[in-house]
């Protein structure tokens, strides 16, 4: 097999991107079982005593009591609520294990450090690589590689040699091992019959399952609302941290000024790119995050557009290249549902009439 890198100009430079027949690997993920190395990625952890009281206080997760095994996502928000850093969060064996995207690895590792003051807590840079196994055939791969039974959705269960497998959300986990380890499991899983996959066909499952992706499909001025965060990575019933105050705001009295939404594209067109404006009527609209050819669904990207905006709206792309684009339906989040604070003003300002 011929390994085609990633663009370097994009956020997964120094990755495979596919291996000669990337939507064959977007076939073997859906139907049978593939590995991506997702090796790129940075890891830090978390020791000490304090360890998850100190990131309660300083993260829009509840973490505090997190027991053994669990696997959350978790976010750290400016002043003004948006969105700095998003990282996965898995806490085994008197460790925290935090990943994030590749070019936050050194910027998270200064504010957690500049955050410890007097805490029992060390935060360290870590040589862990991620191993993602996409299909519906990992059930069989862990009974061959003799790691036991599968851990639940949202946990995990460490492994003899090092490191953990967990377990997000229905076929896909990760092998998070050591990185001199990484090349010992990936033919393990290759010789257990695991087809090996770039990160192509990781970003089309992603970007089909709507999943956000920070400092693609998000900007400066992303709030966690926007994007689908609000309970898998925040939660709304704890302690005061940087950024609840607009968190709290917007949950109860107002809307999210954006929403993210499934763009399907016109696939006879040159493919635009992340960052440009999304348009209707030549006015601009929205943002384009990952753009991604899939196997079944052709050209689709993600973009965080106004919400609000009616699915039948004909849009374009900016940018360099103008391509048509229409909203996914099934992507548009529920009809808005007004918090408790909203219905109290209205019923004082229905009051008062």
């Amino acid at each position: 097999m011929s390994a085609v890198p990633a663009p370097e100009t994009g956020p997964d430079a120094g990755a495979v991107w596919h291996y000669g027949d990337p939507f064959g690997e977007q076939r073997a993920a859906a139907n049978d079982a593939v590995v991506v190395d997702r090796s790129h990625r940075a890891a830090l952890t978390l020791t000490g005593g304090d360890r998850k009281s100190w990131l309660h206080n300083i993260s829009t997760q509840h973490v505090s009591d997190l027991p053994d095994g669990a696997v959350t996502e978790n976010l750290s928000l400016d002043g003004q609520g948006r969105v700095e850093d998003h990282w996965l969060q898995t806490q085994l064996d008197g460790l925290t294990v935090l990943d994030t995207e590749p070019s936050r690895g050194e910027p998270l590792l200064t504010y957690l450090q500049r955050m410890v003051f007097w805490s029992d807590v060390a935060v360290e840079a870590a040589d862990l690589a991620v191993l993602s196994l996409l299909g519906p055939r990992l059930t069989d791969v862990a009974e061959t590689l003799n790691v036991g039974p599968l851990p639940a959705e949202l946990s995990a269960v460490a492994l003899p040699d090092g490191g953990f497998l967990r377990r997000l959300h229905g076929v896909e986990m990760d092998l998070v091992v050591p990185r001199e380890q990484a090349a010992h499991w990936k033919k393990r899983l290759t010789d257990a019959g695991v087809r090996p996959a770039g990160v192509w066909a990781y970003e089309a499952h992603r970007v089909a399952a709507r999943r956000a992706r920070l400092g693609v499909d998000t900007d400066e001025r992303t709030i966690p609302h926007e994007v689908g965060w609000i309970g898998s990575a925040v939660h709304l019933d704890k302690g005061c941290y940087r950024g609840q105050e607009t968190v709290a705001r917007v949950h109860n009295l107002g809307k999210p000024p954006r929403m993210l939404v499934l763009l399907q594209l016109d696939g006879s067109a040159e493919r635009p790119s992340t960052g440009d404006p999304v348009l209707a009527a030549g006015r601009t609209v929205g943002r384009l995050g990952t753009v991604v050819d899939h196997v079944d669904e052709g050209p689709i990207a993600l973009a965080l557009v106004k919400r609000g905006l009616p699915a039948d709206t004909e849009l374009t792309t900016g940018g360099e290249q103008e391509v048509a684009a229409v909203i996914d339906v099934g992507s548009l989040p529920p009809p808005d549902v007004a918090g408790a604070g909203r219905r109290a003003v209205e019923q004082l300002r229905g009051g008062a009439r």
